[in-house]
């Protein structure tokens, strides 16, 4: 005679502890702290100068200001980590590395509309070309979770279905 079969569905696999659980974690606690030092810098920097010499060259002051505003936006939703917000820090990252390439070659093509440097000016070059590689990595950073977030979603469902499977297959024997 056999046995019944098990009604329990099998367990189904540990999570990869070794994975980050969020977009804050591993690598990207370095990305969030550069983007939050960024989003600091950027603003007291604009805020000085629009405050105190804002005549002197507004272009540059204007930009900068724009340029702490989307760090801070990248700094907030690459904490936040939900999908939402996750697809907002792609937009503020796209917006970043396209505001730093524009603006660096304005700036190198028309240095006299730059009286004074902005944070995207030269592409970042007085920064240390940070401002050029920081979205580039937000951007690498950000399809890395895109894809695990589909994997991790495939992984679900094919579960799921065999859970689904072995329930029909104890209720029919």
């Amino acid at each position: 005679m056999s046995e019944p079969a098990s009604t329990q569905p099998e367990p189904t696999p540990e999570p990869d502890d070794t994975a980050p659980r969020s977009t804050r974690s591993g690598p990207g606690r370095l990305l969030v702290a550069v983007y939050g030092l960024f989003a600091l810098s950027a603003s007291a920097r604009a805020a000085v100068q629009i405050a105190t010499k804002f005549h002197h060259a507004p272009v540059p002051y204007l930009l900068s200001a724009f340029s702490g505003v989307v760090y801070i936006i990248a700094t907030a939703t690459l904490t936040n980590g939900s999908p939402v917000a996750r697809r907002i820090a792609l937009v503020s990252c796209s917006v970043e590395f396209a505001g730093v390439l524009v603006v660096g070659t304005w700036s190198v093509i028309d240095p006299a509309a730059f009286l004074d440097a902005s944070v995207w000016s030269g592409y970042g070059s007085g920064y240390g070309f940070v401002p050029l590689v920081l979205p580039v990595f937000g951007l690498l950073w950000l399809r890395y979770w895109s894809k695990r977030t589909k994997n991790e979603s495939a992984t679900a469902a094919v579960t799921e279905s065999e859970t689904a499977k072995i329930r029909h297959s104890d209720h029919v024997a």
